[in-house]
C-alpha cells in the first residue's frame, strides 16, 4: 500500500482551490439569493405536501372543486394572455410608431397596474363593471353581466397582465429599423404582407415572452379577482382563492397540494412557451 505525502495531496487540491478563488462574488451572491428566495421555499412546499399519503394527495389534487378551479384559473389566464398578446402588441406599436397629444401620459398609464394595489384594482373594476357601473350599466341591457362572474375574473386578469406584454414588445419595436419596411413597400409588398413577413417573424419570440409573463401574472393573481368575482365553486372560483380558503380551514397540507399542482401546470405551460420561443428563433435564423 502506497502512501501519499502531504505535499502531493496539497498539489492535487491546488487546481480546485484555484478555481474556487476565481469564482466571482456576483456568482456567489446570485446562487445564495436564488437558493434562499426560490429553492428553499419551493423545497419546503414539496416536503410539506409529501407528508400526505399518495392516495390522499391524489384525492385532494383531483377533487371536483380543485379541477373546477384549475379550469377557471388556467383557461381564463390563457385567454387573458393571448388577448393581451394581440392588443398589447397593437398598443406598443402605436406608442412607438406614432406621435400624438398626451402620448407620454398614455405611455405612463400603461404601467398603472404595476403601481396600483391589486385590491384597489379589484374594487375599481367591480365598481365600473357592476350593473350600476359606468360600463356595466351599458352591458346590462344586453344581458351581459361582468362583475361577480367568470367574465369579471377575465377582465381582472387582462387588466393586471397588460403591461407585461406592452413593456416587453415596446423596446424591440424601438430597435427595429423602419427602412426595412420601406424597402418592402418599394418592392411591391402590401402593408399586411410587410407586417406578416417582415415585422412579425423577429417580433414573434418577444410577443411569446410577453404572453408568458402575462400568463404567469394572471395565474397567480389574487387581490383583484377575489373582489370582482363571487368566489362561487364550479363557477368563478380560482385556485389561489381555494388555497386561501383551505388555509382558513387550517388545512395546510391540502392548500400545499393544490399549490404544487398549480406550480407544476404553470411550469409545464411556461416550458412549452419557451420551446415555441426557441423554435421561432431557429426558424427566423434560417
Amino acid at each position: 500500500m502506497t502512501t501519499v505525502s502531504p505535499s502531493v495531496e496539497v498539489e492535487r487540491k491546488t487546481p480546485f482551490l484555484k478555481r474556487l478563488d476565481r469564482v466571482s462574488w456576483t456568482w456567489v451572491v446570485t446562487i445564495v439569493y436564488l437558493t434562499v428566495m426560490l429553492l428553499i421555499p419551493i423545497s419546503a412546499m414539496f416536503l410539506k405536501a409529501a407528508t400526505e399519503p399518495p392516495s390522499r394527495f391524489w384525492a385532494i389534487a383531483t377533487s371536483d372543486i380543485a379541477l373546477a378551479t384549475y379550469n377557471v384559473t388556467f383557461f381564463t389566464a390563457i385567454f387573458a394572455a393571448l388577448l393581451n398578446g394581440v392588443f398589447g402588441t397593437l398598443i406598443a406599436w402605436v406608442l412607438v410608431r406614432y406621435d400624438f397629444p398626451f402620448k407620454r401620459l398614455i405611455d405612463a398609464t400603461v404601467d398603472l397596474p404595476f403601481a396600483l394595489p391589486t385590491s384597489v384594482a379589484g374594487l375599481t373594476l367591480a365598481t365600473v363593471y357592476s350593473d350600476n357601473g359606468w360600463i356595466g350599466s351599458l352591458l346590462a341591457p344586453l344581458g351581459i353581466k361582468v362583475a361577480f362572474t367568470r367574465t369579471g375574473v377575465a377582465v381582472a386578469m387582462i387588466f393586471i397582465s397588460l403591461p407585461f406584454i406592452v413593456r416587453t414588445v415596446q423596446p424591440v419595436l424601438q430597435e427595429m429599423e423602419h427602412e426595412i419596411e420601406e424597402a418592402s413597400w418599394c418592392l411591391g409588398a402590401s402593408q399586411w404582407q410587410t407586417f406578416w413577413k417582415v415585422i412579425l417573424p423577429p417580433l414573434f419570440p418577444t410577443i411569446l415572452t410577453g404572453v408568458a409573463l402575462g400568463f404567469s401574472r394572471a395565474v397567480g393573481e389574487y387581490g383583484s379577482t377575489v373582489i370582482i368575482s363571487s368566489n362561487t365553486p364550479y363557477q368563478d372560483l380560482i385556485a389561489p382563492v381555494l388555497i386561501f380558503q383551505r388555509l382558513e380551514q387550517y388545512d395546510y397540507s391540502g392548500a400545499t397540494v393544490i399549490g404544487i399542482v398549480l406550480l407544476s401546470i404553470s411550469l409545464v405551460l411556461l416550458l412549452a412557451i419557451n420551446f415555441l420561443q426557441a423554435w421561432a428563433r431557429r426558424y427566423d435564423s434560417r
